[in-house]
């Protein structure tokens, strides 16, 4: 999840954070940080899923077309032999 951040980078950066906001705060903005990781993924799962859905209607589009096209083609080459 923090790809090349090690644990003594984390312990600073929330040694820092405690330092900065206080104890108090602290349970709070992790409490802010993780609704808003959840929404954020949240939000992203819905777009993908909604490109899943495009890009399944864009190939069914063109699997009827490319059906049309046959059968079009079909026909013409039947009625000319």
């Amino acid at each position: 999840m923090f790809g090349s951040i090690g644990i003594s980078e984390i312990l600073i950066i929330l040694l820092i954070a405690l330092l900065i906001f206080g104890p108090r705060k602290l349970p709070e903005l992790g409490k802010s940080l993780g609704r808003a990781l959840f929404e954020f993924k949240k939000t992203s799962n819905e777009f993908q899923k909604t490109l899943r859905d495009l890009n399944k209607e864009i190939e069914e589009e063109a699997a009827e077309e490319e059906n049309k096209k046959e059968n079009t083609d079909n026909s013409g080459t039947s009625l000319q032999g």
